[in-house]
């Protein structure tokens, strides 16, 4: 069985409908197609795809991957996804792993060089075809999840062993900037970090790049390369999906909903939720329901 094949199997065997696993941040998952948008929030993974396809959308930059081909995520980003090469009802299958900056960190230093990349600037997101080398080394630590006894021990070193493959490749660039402490994703990571904890708070980007050490002009401008959007446009984006969330639980209380994510008037709420989401609150929270 080739590794593609055996790592199909082993996601549709062992993924939960969390997603996670009994080994610490890697994630397994099947999705069914769906015709709607996937609105999420993401944290730094390397996600590889062994069914399927997606195509992300952050802010106005588009990324696909698809089976045999992995994903790198150097930062907390809502994106948008949507579903391709899913056809005949196959879900897509995927896993993925968090990528800790104390691990990435200890090995970028013993890094020897990087082939290039194939994004621009210091984007946070990047694709790339999974090599047979990452391929055999994300298989070995799904196969753990049969055995826990082994797990403790192995996973580490494996977990090491696919960031130095990631290091080394062809997004080696992208993922060597979490271990920087002196990167500009670090500096603008520290900014989402008080966004996404303080989104329903008015926002001066002043402020923001004092908490990221950086003069407003060169914060703004590093924040749009990292997360192509601006300041602004994220701090919407995140109090937007967070009512979404929200709603669920609570769809009739849209306009108390709007004004716990920072929105003062309930019509800009409405305005500002149909236009990214298709549909007004209480309409595309009873669809969720449902």
């Amino acid at each position: 069985m080739d590794r593609l094949s055996e790592l199909r199997a082993l996601i549709a065997a062992h993924a939960q409908p969390d997603m996670r696993t009994p080994i610490d941040g890697l994630l397994l998952s099947v999705e069914a197609a769906s015709p709607t948008p996937d609105y999420s929030l993401t944290e730094p993974l390397v996600v590889v795809l062994a069914q399927g396809g997606k195509r992300l959308l952050l802010g106005d930059d588009v990324y696909e991957y698809r089976a045999g081909e992995c994903l790198v995520v150097t930062a907390d980003l809502p994106v948008t996804g949507h579903f391709i090469d899913t056809g005949d009802g196959l879900p897509s299958l995927g896993m993925a792993l968090v990528l800790r900056p104390t691990v990435v960190a200890e090995l970028v230093l013993q890094a020897p060089f990087v082939r290039g990349v194939r994004n621009s600037g210091n984007a946070a997101m990047a694709t790339a075809d999974a090599d047979e080398e990452l391929l055999d080394a994300m298989v070995r630590l799904v196969r753990l999840v049969e055995k826990p006894s082994d797990a403790g021990i192995l996973a580490p070193l494996i977990e090491r062993e696919i960031i130095w493959r990631l290091l080394t490749g062809p997004q080696g660039e992208t993922v060597r900037q979490i271990g920087l402490a002196d990167s500009n994703l670090t500096y603008v990571s520290r900014a989402i970090g008080w966004i996404r904890q303080n989104y329903a708070e008015p926002m001066r980007i002043e402020e923001l790049a004092r908490v990221a050490g950086m003069s407003p002009s060169t914060f703004h401008r590093h924040f749009r390369t990292v997360t192509a959007m601006s300041p602004l446009q994220f701090q919407k984006r995140i109090r937007l999906q967070e009512a979404r969330a929200l709603l669920v639980a609570n769809p009739g209380d849209i306009a108390g909903i709007g004004h716990q994510v920072g929105y003062d008037s309930p019509s800009q709420f409405t305005r500002e939720y149909r236009r990214l989401f298709g549909s007004p609150p209480g309409q595309d929270a009873q669809r969720l329901r449902e």
